[in-house]
This record gives C-alpha cells, sequence and structure tokens, in this order.
C-alpha cells in the first residue's frame, strides 16, 4: 500500500487536539493537588486524604506518559512525511504505522486516566456522603438494633 504525504498529515488535527485535551487534564490534576496540599498544611486532612494523593500521584504520571506517546507520534508522523518526500517508503510506513501504535497507546493511556478520575471523585463524594445526617427512621432503627 503506497501512503501520499497526505496520509501523516492527517493525524495532525488529531494529535493537537488530544494534546490540548491532556493538558487540560494536566493542569485540572495540578490545581487539585494544590487545594490537597493546602488542607493538608491547614490540617484539615480527612481520613481518604492519603488514598486521594495516591490516587492523583497515578494520575500524574498517566498524563504524563499520555503526552509522551502523543508527542512520539506527533515526531513520527513528521518523519514519515521527511521519507514520503525522501522516497523511502519503507522507513515511511514504518515510521507512520509506528506513529498511529503511539498515538492508540496514548489514548488507551488515557481511558485509564479517566477511569482513575471517576475513582478520585468517588472517593471525594464518599468523604461527603459520610458526614450526610441520617434520617430519623435510620436513626430509630440503629438505636433499637443496639
Amino acid at each position: 500500500m503506497d501512503i501520499s504525504i497526505n496520509t501523516p498529515a492527517l493525524l495532525f488535527p488529531a494529535i493537537s487536539l488530544v494534546m490540548l485535551a491532556y493538558t487540560n487534564r494536566f493542569l485540572a490534576i495540578s490545581s487539585v493537588a494544590r487545594s490537597l496540599h493546602d488542607k493538608y498544611v491547614d490540617h484539615q486532612a480527612s481520613p481518604i486524604l492519603k488514598d486521594q494523593i495516591r490516587n492523583l500521584r497515578h494520575r500524574l504520571r498517566l498524563v504524563r506518559q499520555m503526552q509522551l506517546f502523543g508527542v512520539l507520534s506527533f515526531l513520527l508522523a513528521l518523519l514519515s512525511m521527511y521519507f514520503i518526500y525522501q522516497g523511502n517508503m519503507s522507513e515511511a510506513h514504518f515510521s507512520f504505522a509506528t506513529s498511529v501504535v503511539l498515538f492508540a497507546l496514548s489514548l488507551i493511556l488515557s481511558l485509564v486516566e479517566i477511569w482513575k478520575s471517576t475513582r478520585s471523585v468517588e472517593l471525594h463524594l464518599s468523604d461527603i456522603e459520610d458526614a450526610e445526617p441520617q434520617s430519623m427512621v435510620d436513626v430509630i432503627k440503629s438505636k433499637i438494633g443496639k
């Protein structure tokens, strides 16, 4: 199969948009990290703070890897265009295929990070749910059950 110089160029807008989304994820995680740091410094730590921090560290590593694979994918797409320009089609095919694989890995890591992000929100909400007042029926049931 022959590829033209336009084929790798098709990845540029997709990679650029995904990298923008990854940067936004990083900024959001940074904001949460600062907030958790302030809570820790102010001694307002909840019992789940360590779990939140552990989850946040893992999410930061995932975002870094997502960005790494996205940038490498972009560079290999550029390299593929260069090889096409030079007429080295076997190298162009290899670099383009590798670019697509790296882009797919980046997207898979993005799914994992979204999964972790959901877990982070669940941890945060569990802290709130534990603090909610019980209904009178629940209070009576707990008193009778003792």
